[in-house]
């Protein structure tokens, strides 16, 4: 295994045996008003939505979370079968180390076997710099290719990549890689936090391109620095663990985040809510606030590492929670949440 699969290993591994979460979970502050009277059927909810131009079973997406590594190809996979079961949108992990490692491909290609209505191919921003617009659209391809994608997230992982020993904290340039990349390749560039948030001022320097989509991956969720600071320790590390400890709270809660980012895009473009969703009942508040589609990535890791079964139970529950919400504030339709009341405490 070499440097970048045992990094890889270690983020998973440490997410599931060390709480790795922020310290608050910003879901809890968001209230939906309790409908006593609904006036629909439970068995009438609809819960289907689409989300660039696909027809998804419910508002949610299996978030990246991991390939690149011997592993992680059953954890693709067991993550899969759900996704191809309750047809919802499902996304991997940096594809770099695939691009890097040719016997690495199948470790993300492997959910090409399922039938899975929208999925996600991923990069981090510093690469499009560090490897120039040309590079950029022939790597692109390549991972597209590897999982038959439809959607290209490029994720803003700064904040980890600060923290990180060996981190690439190179920024400068990413704004104008993204512009390119959106107007040049041929399926929906999403631009995507993993655990910071988007900020009004970015999401309206977003606005101005031609991405598609948003998810906004804020702060309540899993905290990137709170694994590099387990990393760090592994190794006797103090400097980084220090770090990590110090930034373990940092960024834009996630109902904020999605609240500014539609603003500042004037909700004309699918905002994808990441970060700290637990459960349905979480998913249903964000569909409220105005995203268009729910990320899940932790809830899912410790059930995709024991089998598909275990996948499959927990999306199962999290569509039935999210039904049993829209049934008890009386909405019979995803289009129809945000005309309910929330009460937002932050």
């Amino acid at each position: 295994m070499n440097i970048t699969e045992s990094r890889k290993d270690e983020h998973v591994r440490i997410s599931i045996e060390k709480d790795v979460a922020a310290h608050h979970n910003y879901w809890d502050d968001v209230k939906l008003t309790h409908n006593a009277l609904p006036e629909v059927n439970k068995d009438e909810v609809d819960h289907s939505t689409k989300l660039f131009g696909k027809k998804l079973g419910a508002p949610l997406i299996i978030s990246a979370m991991t390939g690149g590594y011997t592993k992680a190809k059953k954890i693709n996979e067991n993550l899969a079968a759900a996704a191809e079961k309750f047809q919802i949108g499902m996304g991997v992990g940096s594809q770099r180390a695939a691009l890097e490692n040719e016997s690495l491909r199948d470790t993300y290609g492997i959910i090409k076997d399922y039938d899975i209505p929208l999925r996600f191919a991923n990069i981090g921003a510093s690469q499009l710099v560090i490897w120039g617009h040309k590079k950029t659209l022939e790597n692109a391809q390549k991972m597209i290719d590897m999982i038959d994608a439809q959607v290209f997230i490029v994720c803003l992982n700064f904040l980890q990549e600060v923290i990180q020993a060996e981190g690439e904290a190179n920024a400068k340039g990413s704004f104008d890689a993204i512009k390119k990349l959106a107007e040049d390749l041929e399926i929906p560039v999403v631009v995507k936090e993993s655990g910071a948030g988007i900020s009004y001022s970015v999401a309206e320097r977003l606005s101005k391109t031609k991405i598609s989509g948003i998810d906004v991956g804020g702060l309540g969720g899993t905290s990137f620095s709170a694994i590099e600071h387990f990393r760090a320790k592994l190794i006797d590390d103090d400097l980084h663990a220090r770090g990590g400890n110090t930034f373990w709270d940092w960024g834009i809660p996630t109902p904020t985040s999605i609240l500014e980012a539609g603003d500042a895009t004037d909700w004309k473009i699918p905002i994808i809510a990441t970060g700290g969703i637990r459960n349905g009942l979480d998913a249903a508040k964000a569909i409220a606030l105005g995203a268009t589609c729910a990320g899940i990535a932790r809830a899912l890791l410790e059930s995709a590492i024991k089998g598909k079964e275990a996948v499959i139970y927990e999306v199962d529950a999290i569509i039935k929670e999210l039904r049993a919400t829209m049934f008890l504030v009386g909405i019979d339709k995803v289009s129809k949440m945000t005309d309910i009341g929330v009460d937002l405490w932050i």
